[in-house]
């Protein structure tokens, strides 16, 4: 009866040839709306190769005017006068230039918001997996949100969620959990996760390593 179950699983999985590659990504990954003049602020970086790891490569800052915002190359931020400016980090990936942007305001206070984005999950499978979710920042940890209209099928076996900057694997993912509700709106919290650090919601049948949904932030 085993058997029957997994051959009738797997075959109610998509079986198009999935690649694991995707493309390099550089991303500034402080979320600043302002900062305060004759102040300094440290902008942090990320960059993810070709499979959705994160990699240590020297990136190039520049301000687009460095008479209200000067950043060195370190990425640490100086505010000269009051005005808006956008800081741009760079890097060329083999030939490919990545670049991510950040526009910032010089003014009487620093302010980082919290932010929150929202998406929502697509089966990869003929399972039923649908819902919207929204992934925000509460103090140093997120909160992953799903709705009311979130339904998963319980026959999905070993169902787990993750964070993944690889839309096809969970190689080097963030493991949120088991999934415990299949139904209507729920929530996790997780600890110690920047907002910026990943690209999708994923979710895999864990024991067989088979990607059954995802969502892009």
């Amino acid at each position: 009866i085993l058997g029957i179950g997994v051959f009738s699983f797997q075959s109610c999985i998509e079986d198009d040839f999935i690649m694991d590659t995707v493309d390099p990504e550089l991303r500034i990954t402080s979320s600043l709306d302002s900062i305060e003049i004759n102040t300094t602020f440290q902008l942090n970086y990320a960059y993810f190769n070709n499979v959705g790891n994160q990699e240590n490569v020297d990136v190039l800052w520049s301000s687009s005017d460095d008479a209200i915002l000067s950043v060195d190359q370190n990425g640490l931020l100086s505010a000269l006068s009051l005005g808006t400016a956008t800081i741009t980090a760079s890097y060329d990936d083999n030939g490919t230039m990545l670049t991510d942007m950040i526009t910032i305001k010089v003014g009487m206070e620093t302010v980082t918001n919290p932010v929150s984005i929202s998406g929502m999950i697509a089966t990869t499978s003929s399972y039923k997996l649908t819902g919207s979710f929204t992934l925000s920042e509460v103090g140093n940890d997120l909160e992953l949100v799903f709705d009311d209209d979130y339904c998963a099928s319980t026959a999905l076996p070993g169902l787990y969620v993750y964070l993944s900057n690889n839309s096809n694997s969970v190689a080097s993912a963030y493991e949120i959990g088991a999934v415990q509700v299949f139904d209507g709106a729920h929530s996790y919290t997780i600890p110690n996760i920047g907002i910026n650090d990943y690209s999708y919601v994923l979710y895999f049948c864990k024991p067989f390593n088979v990607k059954v949904g995802d969502g892009a932030l």
